[in-house]
């Protein structure tokens, strides 16, 4: 049943948003979003990305981290498909209009690619604004869209049956500011020729719509279509921008219309009841993202006595400048005698990674999707191509660091509270070291630029690429920081990495694999990738998603037995 503030009154007019709303366009808007956030750098704001610690949300600033790494959205938004393209913009951006502006601006130019997939968002839509028709309220659309996308979704939506049921529409590049700000709602108002007050309600779907309608001076009321659970939605909202109502269905919306006519007889041509059509299903919920589950892992892990770290994409993120290195040097693979000592295509441990070797020895790049998700490291890809070539690894490797001394010295750490629990880990008695395929000329420099004071007092061992005749997946590196700190290679030695390749180093040294899962893969594609099988039998000990999770695994086995 729907949720009513008291003081709600009946509406004259009802200004609907428009995706998410009365329609579906998630396949088109999520594709425009992929295509647009890889071009963050080109467009000077991924430094204009709001820094964590002023974001609304815990959630929001997760999203801000994941985006700045990775470009592209978060795997829990994908999976769920519940959020518009101005919520993120508006997360992301905080009050930075110029930057928001220049983001819709990219948006709207990869949006001609896909625009006109286009449904109404649940059965019915059309009965249900008929019978609001019937019963004389007014109708209008306000959205962030543009007129040249709106006009030609609403002609194909439903066989255009919808467009003489709005006396107003009004869309972004007919006002000069999106929302929040109110010039849409109010534009909407004044060509209908209503004023702006309790009897005009925004019925939308976010939480900037409800904002919208607040600095509107109308009512809002939240249409939760999504199937936000109803605690989540209220962590949302402020006393003073909370929705004047929170309905789950158009046919809820005709039960809070019917309530409120018990009030207040007479406000309606029709009644409620008269004018409702035959109830239709609500909105189909979006299927849950399937997360990994770390917590049984813990009692079965040992309590750790040294923690060894990754650095790449674990500790820090160096992604900008890795991705450039290996584009650059990807076009010198047929020189370099390359291109013929890639694994055969039935030879890989996945769909994906025969088609990554495939799409290499076609183009000598990255696959497009590769690129985009920013997701693997240049070891994972060499190990892919080339499999069990250590030569030619060897000189990938090589070229590799040409290219990467062009790029390397922007370095970030992965997450805002990582040195915190490095220095944790040092209060709790444990060892701390890192192990990294980067040669030592590029990761010393890291390790000292790193948040503009340096890392080097945090670690009691590192061994990097460079040190060892053969790098990761191989144990050597793992071995050789162990044998530095005086200490055996057995399970109470924690290998923490984000790729395949680190699982299978620390399982091959007889270490504990925890895999970080800051790229944020769900279950069944860590099953994929860690399949267990004969020829790809290392699987990980334990899965985190964040350092948070990491720590908290930590501090459980501290309680443990030793």
């Amino acid at each position: 049943m729907a949720t009513v503030s008291e003081g709600l009154r009946p509406p004259s007019v009802i200004v609907f948003d428009w995706h998410g709303t009365l329609v579906d366009t998630h396949d088109a808007m999520f594709s425009a979003m992929e295509d647009m956030l890889p071009q963050l750098e080109d467009l000077g704001l991924v430094e204009r990305l709001l820094p964590e610690g002023q974001c609304r949300t815990p959630d929001d600033a997760r999203l801000v981290r994941y985006i700045r790494i990775f470009r592209r959205l978060h795997p829990r938004i994908l999976a769920e498909r519940r959020v518009s393209r101005t919520d993120i913009f508006n997360a992301i951006f905080g009050d930075d209009r110029e930057a928001r502006l220049i983001a819709h601006q990219a948006y709207n130019n990869c949006y001609r690619k896909y625009f006109g997939q286009v449904k109404p968002f649940q059965p019915g839509a059309y009965e249900y604004l008929t019978a609001l028709k019937a019963m004389g309220i007014r109708l209008a659309v306000s959205t962030n869209r543009n007129r040249e996308f709106l006009d030609r979704e609403l002609e194909t939506v439903d066989e255009g049956r919808w467009a003489k049921l709005f006396d107003a529409i009004v869309c972004a590049d007919d006002v000069t500011e999106y929302k929040p700000d109110p010039q849409v709602l109010l534009k909407a108002l004044e060509k209908m020729d209503l004023s702006a007050d309790a009897e005009a309600w925004y019925l939308g779907d976010s939480y900037v719509d409800m904002l919208t309608a607040v600095n509107a001076g109308i009512a809002g009321v939240f249409y939760n279509g999504a199937g936000w659970e109803r605690q989540r939605i209220d962590s949302w909202f402020s006393h003073r921008d909370a929705p004047a109502a929170v309905v789950e269905s158009f046919e809820e919306l005709m039960d809070l219309l019917a309530l409120l006519e018990r009030d207040h007889p007479d406000r309606f041509l029709v009644t409620p009841p008269e004018a409702r059509p035959q109830p239709f299903p609500p909105p189909e919920r979006p299927e849950p993202r399937i997360e990994p589950d770390w917590h049984p892992a813990v009692v079965r892990l040992i309590r750790p006595a040294v923690i060894l770290f990754d650095w790449h994409a674990t500790l820090v993120d160096t992604l900008d400048a890795m991705y450039h290195a290996v584009d650059d040097m990807l076009p010198e693979f047929r020189e370099l005698g390359l291109m013929d000592r890639m694994v055969a295509p039935e030879d890989s441990k996945t769909p994906e990674d025969a088609r990554l070797v495939a799409y290499v020895q076609e183009f000598a790049k990255l696959h497009p999707k590769v690129r985009a998700d920013r997701k693997i490291s240049r070891t994972d890809i060499f190990e892919v191509l080339f499999g069990d070539d250590q030569e030619a690894k060897q000189i990938a490797h090589k070229a590799f660091n040409f290219h990467y001394r062009k790029h390397y010295g922007t370095v970030a750490a992965f997450e805002p509270r990582v040195r915190d629990v490095l220095e944790g880990l040092r209060r709790l008695e444990i060892q701390v070291g890192v192990i990294t395929n980067r040669d030592r000329e590029f990761f010393e420099h890291e390790l000292a630029a790193v948040e503009g004071t340096g890392w080097t007092d945090l670690f009691d061992v590192n061994v990097c690429g460079d040190d060892t005749p053969l790098r990761k997946p191989h144990p050597d590196q793992l071995l050789l920081a162990i044998q530095k700190l005086d200490y055996p290679p057995d399970p109470s030695v924690w290998y923490v990495g984000d790729s395949t390749t680190d699982v299978i180093s620390a399982k091959r040294a007889g270490m504990t694999s925890v895999f970080f899962n800051g790229a944020q893969w769900d279950l069944p594609w860590l099953n994929q990738i860690f399949p267990g099988t004969h020829k790809h039998p290392h699987k990980p000990d334990v899965v985190v998603n964040d350092f948070s999770e990491f720590w908290a695994l930590v501090l459980a086995c501290e309680e443990g037995p030793p």
